[in-house]
């Protein structure tokens, strides 16, 4: 897994890797100009490239950068924007005096609106005025060229962070100040600003470009933020002569009158995640649909014809999963008060009793401890609370998961899984062809597949998530986004597994965490 570190913890990251490694600052900058360099030229080899640079050490950056592009014989011009004619940093100016020496690259300055450049067809706008360490909106001539470079429909990469946009929250920003990126090239971990809908028009594509810093305080340096990778996720080797009792009882609570689809969606998915046994508790009505559409079920029929109004014992499961259409019946809403106040087995909700929750409030408190919760945004916030944005929206669910004990996975691009210990795991798998009714009913059967063989909520949920998307990305290589519907899902879940096992030879022998 990544780790997700603040501005802050990012700069003593860098103080630590130039003390100890030790490198000089001059030297780890040039590391990482040199790589953003190397990706410029392996991804835009035909483009000229201006430059616009602020006077610290991003625009440290994009001088060295200049550098490294002119000696491969590119076209290269460079903007300095020094508003007021602040101070530059020691390294800006080290760079700019080697840069000027070297000759063959034109350096402007630009001290008001009138110096602004066109921006030509073939023209790449290499975006270095700020970093990281921006501490306030952008104002005054920054803010001006900002608006400027964002009317031009020229590609544009940003170095470190877009311009403008702070690591972590953006609440109080001024969207107008900030560069609209179509790609960052961040160094070695991506922000945390980077996985919020709100700031994708920014951001654009991200790519992390690692520069080596030092393992040792990466490792000791504690943060709660996480992006799972694909070596993160174990399935465990199975026995020769293991059985399906092995694998779990798995009980879906699930489908109602012309809704019946979400229920054999998850419950294949669920079949298709391992689990050695499902019983799915469906009404009269779904009878017939889950038995032909999903052979390898078995169904437990509700006495009403359209509804869920009851549920059966659960002496024979290992854990429950509820919710795939469901609907909001009264009598729906109290079998799932029973289920919730009931039910000590490991716990699974979403949609609709995502919903019935909402609408019961008190119900939250009498969750069983590691109850997963598979909210969208906006079942999120009829559970929680509306939220300014992404990012606040995320504070929210990290808080909640600690309050109530619980693991709230948060569905969209990205995903977060949020842990009662209050650790959030970013999902990085997953396009937007997933975006597709029944996706959702296919992680809930995932997730409840896992939790029956016996995984931990808090690891099935990140586990479930992140090969839910990569089932998705698979079939993306087959289809085009537009033609991904949810049992595509399903169909490419098992080439998702496959990979992971091939990612992971040993994967059966290590612990997740």
């Amino acid at each position: 897994m990544i780790k997700i570190f603040s501005s802050e913890q990012v700069r003593q990251i860098d103080a630590y890797t130039i003390e100890h490694e030790p490198v000089s600052g001059d030297a780890l900058m040039e590391r990482a100009a040199a790589r953003c360099a190397s990706w410029l030229l392996q991804h835009f080899p035909y483009s000229s490239f201006k430059i616009f640079v602020g006077p610290g050490n991003n625009g440290g950056d994009g001088l060295v950068i200049a550098r490294h592009l002119a000696q491969k014989n590119k076209k290269v011009a460079v903007y300095l924007v020094n508003e007021q004619q602040q101070r530059v940093s020691g390294l800006h100016a080290i760079n700019l005096q080697r840069l000027r020496e070297m000759g063959g690259v034109p350096c402007v300055d630009i001290n008001s609106a009138a110096g602004f450049p066109s921006i030509e067809r073939d023209d790449l706008v290499v975006d270095a005025l700020f970093g990281s360490g921006l501490k306030r909106p952008l104002a005054g001539l920054y803010k001006e060229l900002i608006r400027y470079l964002n009317r031009w429909p020229e590609t544009g990469v940003s170095v470190d962070i877009p311009s403008g946009l702070m690591g972590e929250d953006n609440t109080e920003n001024d969207r107008e100040a900030i560069f609209c990126a179509d790609h960052t090239l961040t160094f070695e971990f991506p922000f945390l600003s980077f996985f919020f809908a709100e700031n994708e028009p920014y951001v654009g594509q991200w790519h992390v470009l690692s520069i080596g810093l030092h393992p040792v305080i990466i490792r000791q340096m504690a943060t709660p933020f996480f992006l799972t990778e694909l070596s993160d996720i174990v399935l465990p080797e199975r026995k020769r002569f293991s059985h399906k009792g092995n694998y779990g009882h798995a009980l879906l609570v699930a489908g109602s009158k012309g809704m019946m689809g979400a229920a054999v969606l998850a419950a294949e998915a669920c079949l298709l995640s391992g689990a050695g046994l499902l019983t799915v508790h469906v009404p009269a009505c779904g009878y017939e649909i889950i038995q032909t559409a999903v052979p390898e079920a078995m169904a437990n029929v509700d006495p009403d014809g359209e509804k869920v109004t009851t549920l059966p014992s659960f002496d024979r499961y290992h854990a429950v999963g509820a919710g795939c259409g469901l609907g909001r019946h009264p009598s729906t809403a109290h079998a799932l008060k029973h289920l919730v106040l009931s039910c000590k087995l490991p716990l699974v909700l979403d949609a609709d009793a995502l919903n019935l929750l909402a609408g019961n409030p008190e119900m939250l408190a009498g969750l069983p401890a590691g109850t997963v919760l598979t909210p969208h945004p906006g079942e999120f916030d009829r559970l929680f609370g509306p939220s300014e944005n992404g990012y606040r929206r995320m504070l929210k669910q990290r808080q909640m998961a600690q309050q109530y004990k619980v693991v709230i996975v948060l569905k969209g691009a990205f995903s977060s899984v949020a842990l009662p210990g209050g650790e959030v795991y970013f999902n990085p798998t997953g396009n937007p062809g997933m975006a597709t009714g029944g996706s959702g009913d296919v992680l809930t059967g995932i997730i409840l597949g896992f939790l029956a063989q016996g995984h931990e909520p808090s690891k099935a949920a990140i586990m479930a998530t992140c090969l839910h998307g990569l089932a998705g990305d698979i079939a993306m290589e087959d289809k085009a986004q537009e033609n991904i519907v949810a049992r595509d899902i399903i169909h490419y879940l098992g080439k998702a597994f496959l990979k992971v096992k091939k990612l992971n030879p040993e994967n059966g022998n290590r612990q997740f965490f």
